[in-house]
């Protein structure tokens, strides 16, 4: 039997695509299964297991233990400081700072989501490049497949390019390349596939009256909204259109989601997370009550979401949202919040920017004082191996904690993934299972108010009086602002706060403007004591806002692969 031999270069330091070894063996991997490409890749079952495996590679992006795309985001931008605990590594001040200074021996921080978005994109490929060996039953199914493996390679595509920037463009199964590609190239691919996927995947594909079993799934109108995301980015951070993608097609793109009225605004903004619709009550017995309107996974907002379970362990199964521990309040469990690493504290200048009466401050921030976290006993241990404690934390995607009730009858608090009267699995650091919202409704009404629409005023007033809401009513805060770009940046800044928008927003305004914003001379909290964060903008505007490539990539290509400026 001839088996297939993947000849993974060990310039480009790609893992195996089984993920479940840590080897630095990454030279040739003989099949260990019994299909091979002569016997696989001929059924539509073979191409459905082969787009699972694509989605899984997709979701292995976020779920190994890398820093992963969302936590670079968010740490780059003016949300949130890097902080973690005082005595670890300062590698998320090395990030925030844009500062390798901050920690010289950090030289391959981004290692591990170099190497999980290549293998990602060679199981994309794999399925791509052989789509004329199935044996398709309809035009239908093979559009949408492969439909959704052209869209999941594209957005590995663009979060690598975001990140940055020069980067080898691999679109077969060899990856012995280490030249890296003019990111127009990387773009053209982008544009391409996620053309492919608007055009090929039908709209009753994955319909989402069907949420509940289709959920995370792409489809053609989330292809669409990412279109217009990816025009508005490159024209903003390169000053000219890409080739293939007008902003009339991007308008159009996201004019098309909005007619299809496929989807509407969840009335409440904080319904939107789990963490900020649920609360804990306590009543004279002792005894604890949940209130919770979550308005679920997959709600009528949803137009793509990134998928994860509590079932992940520690011999290979990764199934959980990694991140989520990394942002949870530092060692300790405060209910209604679990417990991590005290990642990602939230700056004090965003949480003063919400006007009085938007609600989405209170829905995306942890006031710890406020919500009389802070006089928790447990908060002490927590606090005193705090980097840069600020006093807020990020409300929307913290791991949730939980009240129980033992059979001896007392009230016990634990992570939510340990209750043993719920879902019975987990362990907070690998098992936090919140799904990450990559689109939602709300973008979509502000990106075609961005692009010109006719409606560009309903669209921006749709969202910005939603923030007013609370129980069904208008607040008296609020108050009609007149559609403009600016208005539109502001109102995206607290719309999508925490969501790993807002620096990728600053960065398409330019490079000076995101330096500008992000520089600051603030003092915060390390340890219970006084420490100062100083974020230069020299520092962002020699990256030209751009992350280090993983050295380790630069040695195993005998330098052929050039570090980005700023980080040499």
């Amino acid at each position: 039997m001839k088996k297939d031999n993947i000849k993974l270069a060990a310039t480009l330091g790609l893992v195996a695509l089984s993920m479940a070894s840590c080897s630095n063996d990454f030279l040739t991997m003989e099949s260990k299964s019994e299909s091979n490409t002569e016997s696989y890749y001929k059924t539509e079952a073979d191409a459905y297991d082969a787009l699972t495996g694509v989605y899984d590679g997709w979701q292995r992006t976020t779920s190994s233990e890398t820093v992963g795309f969302y936590l670079a985001s968010e740490v780059m931008a003016d949300e949130c400081y890097g902080a973690t605990g005082n005595t670890d590594s300062r590698t998320y001040q090395v990030i925030d700072r844009f500062d390798k200074g901050q920690s010289s021996s950090e030289l391959n921080i981004f290692a591990g989501d170099w190497q999980n978005y290549y293998a990602a994109i060679h199981r994309a490929n794999s399925l791509i490049m052989r789509e004329g060996q199935i044996s398709w039953s309809s035009d239908k199914t093979h559009g949408t497949y492969i439909g959704e493996a052209r869209a999941i390679r594209a957005m590995c595509y663009f979060d690598m390019v975001r990140l940055w920037g020069n980067i080898p463009l691999i679109t077969d199964l060899d990856f012995s390349k280490t030249t890296q590609d003019d990111p127009k190239d990387v773009y053209a691919l982008i544009i391409s596939d996620l053309k492919y996927a608007a055009e090929n995947i039908p709209e009753d594909a994955y319909p989402k009256s069907e949420a509940a079993t289709n959920d995370g799934r792409v489809t053609k109108y989330a292809a669409e909204a990412l279109l217009a995301r990816v025009y508005l980015f490159y024209t903003g951070y390169y000053g000219e259109e890409p080739a293939d993608l007008t902003k009339a097609e991007a308008l159009a793109y996201v004019e098309d989601v909005i007619s299809s009225q496929k989807y509407s605004l969840v009335p409440e903004f904080k319904n939107l997370w789990r963490p900020s619709s649920v609360t804990w009550t306590q009543d004279d017995g002792g005894n604890w009550t949940c209130s919770d309107t979550y308005a679920g996974r997959g709600n009528s907002e949803t137009i793509l979401a990134q998928k994860f379970n509590y079932t992940s362990d520690y011999n290979g199964l990764s199934d959980g949202n990694r991140w989520q521990v990394m942002i949870a309040p530092r060692s300790m469990i405060i209910v209604p919040y679990g417990q991590g690493w005290g990642g990602c504290t939230v700056n004090p200048k965003l949480v003063n920017a919400y006007p009085t009466g938007d609600m989405r401050k209170t829905a995306s921030v942890i006031d710890f004082k406020k919500e009389g976290l802070e006089s928790e006993d447990a908060f002490s241990t927590g606090y005193n191996d705090w980097r840069e404690y600020t006093g807020y934390g990020i409300k929307k995607y913290c791991p949730l904690a939980e009240w129980y009730q033992a059979e001896d009858g007392s009230w016990n608090v634990t992570n939510e993934v340990q209750n043993p009267n719920t879902i019975k699995a987990g362990e907070f650091q690998i098992s936090p299972y919140h799904d990450f919202v990559v689109m939602r409704y709300a973008d979509v009404l502000l990106m075609a108010a961005e692009l010109g629409s006719a409606n560009a005023q309903s669209y921006f007033n749709m969202v910005h009086e939603r923030a007013y809401f609370e129980g069904g009513s208008l607040g008296s805060n609020y108050k009609q602002i007149q559609v403009s770009q600016s208005a539109i940046m502001n109102e995206r800044r607290l719309e999508f706060a925490f969501e790993g928008l807002r620096y990728w927003d600053l960065l398409r305004q330019g490079v000076e403007t995101a330096a500008n914003t992000i520089a600051e001379s603030t003092t915060v909290t390390s340890g219970g004591l006084a420490d100062e964060v100083v974020i230069k903008k020299e520092n962002i505007i020699a990256t030209k806002g751009l992350s280090q490539i993983p050295y380790d990539q630069i040695s195993y290509s005998n330098g052929t692969l050039i570090q980005n400026d700023g980080w040499k």
